[in-house]
């Protein structure tokens, strides 16, 4: 068998079957695995965590309020503008073979082989294929969290794949191909944005210093904007999409009217403000814990004079740090594979295969329990089938 037959091979197995093997217990409607109470209702639960079932909405209708409103959702309408087009659209293409729940799974699994797959081109060119393969290991299962988002209906995936896609192109100076992958980013959630402000601060940041050294015909030629250009394709889709939300709901900014869905606040460090509606807990020690590797990662990237990751993931891991919301280590898997390679020196040693050995179970049983607890109530499934 070729080599890289092999390799794409088992890419695909250590991206499918850690999903697949979550699913089972719940396929199964096995009672409890150990000792882990499990919902009864077979593969619904999975369709029904959070927020799968608001993307089959947006699928569904596309924004149109006479289709959302046959949906049981006690929501507003503008709520829907937070959920960017491209997951739901991807769901409606597959609908029509496999109906919208299971081809809201299907673009999942396949979002996340792609994510997985191109993890693997990006590591396997830093490290110079030495631990390439068991990097991604690492990647399929690390965190706990991107197991769980890989699992259910998610637009997480999608973005993530779009985003390592983007930077591995940008990286090779095909911009082009970076943009597409960047647009894919920027309408599948709005972080996607700060991609297009990370390239535009690894291009311009270093040409502000020539600014007033020269005539500003001279350092605007040294920009080299006929070979970037494509990069400013990215906001222009933003703006794109905006003009969607115009037509449909008669409101350019429909996004920031669509209600509690934005959880950035200044200034930073809200997240230990216990009595935010998103936060509930003082337990928050181990907001600490990603903040210390996102810094440590943001540093060794720098090191190893990996500029454009560095970028993202400063920009990226700034803004987390507006977050005031529980969940934070979701709002950080973006960042979360470049700080696999930051780190690539100590997780490719022959000690860290223990250290996944061990951790694989407690992850598995993490995300066993948090799915079957991650699920929104839904009493009528008919109008996703109809």
């Amino acid at each position: 068998m070729p080599k890289k037959l092999k390799e794409l091979l088992f890419v695909a197995a250590v991206s499918i079957i850690p999903t697949l093997l979550i699913w089972l217990p719940f396929f199964l409607r096995i009672r409890s695995f150990w000792s882990i109470p499990l919902p009864q209702n077979g593969m619904a639960t999975i369709v029904a965590n959070y927020d799968g079932p608001l993307f089959m909405v947006v699928a569904k209708s596309f924004y149109a309020s006479s289709i959302i409103s046959h949906f049981q959702f006690v929501l507003p309408y503008e709520y829907y503008a937070a959920h960017f087009p491209l997951f739901p659209l991807l769901i409606r293409l597959f609908s029509y073979v496999l109906g919208y729940p299971y081809a809201m799974l299907a673009v999942t699994l396949i979002s996340s082989f792609l994510a997985t797959y191109f993890f693997y081109l990006l590591a396997k060119e830093k490290l110079n294929g030495q631990g390439a393969l068991f990097l991604t290991l690492v990647f399929s299962l690390l965190p706990a969290r991107w197991l769980i988002v890989k699992s259910v209906g998610s637009a997480e995936p999608l973005f993530i794949m779009a985003i390592i896609a983007s930077l591995f192109y940008f990286d090779k100076k095909k911009f082009w191909l970076a943009a597409l992958f960047g647009i894919m980013a920027q309408l599948t959630k709005s972080p996607g944005i700060l991609l297009f402000i990370a390239y535009f601060a690894y291009l311009f940041v270093p040409k502000l210093k020539y600014f007033f050294s020269t005539s500003f015909p001279n350092w605007f030629k040294s920009l080299s904007l006929e070979k970037i250009y494509p990069i400013f394709l990215i906001p222009l889709s933003l703006i794109g999409l905006f003009c969607l939300y115009k037509l449909q709901y008669n409101d350019f900014f429909a996004y920031f009217h669509s209600g509690d869905n934005l959880h950035l606040f200044f200034p930073p460090f809200k997240i230990f403000n216990y009595s935010a509606p998103w936060v509930g807990t003082f337990w928050l020690e181990e907001v600490i814990f990603v903040y210390l590797f996102g810094i440590l990662g943001l540093i060794n990237l720098i090191k190893r004079g990996e500029k454009a990751m560095a970028y993202f993931v400063g920009i990226f891991f700034a803004s987390t740090l507006l977050v005031a919301h529980r969940d934070i280590i979701r709002y950080s898997l973006p960042i979360f594979p470049f700080l696999l390679l930051a780190f690539s020196d100590t997780i490719c040693k022959k000690e860290f295969r223990i250290v996944i050995l061990v951790l694989a179970l407690p992850i598995y049983l993490f995300s066993l329990a948090y799915i079957s607890q991650n699920v929104m109530p839904i009493a009528d499934w008919s109008p996703f089938f109809n």
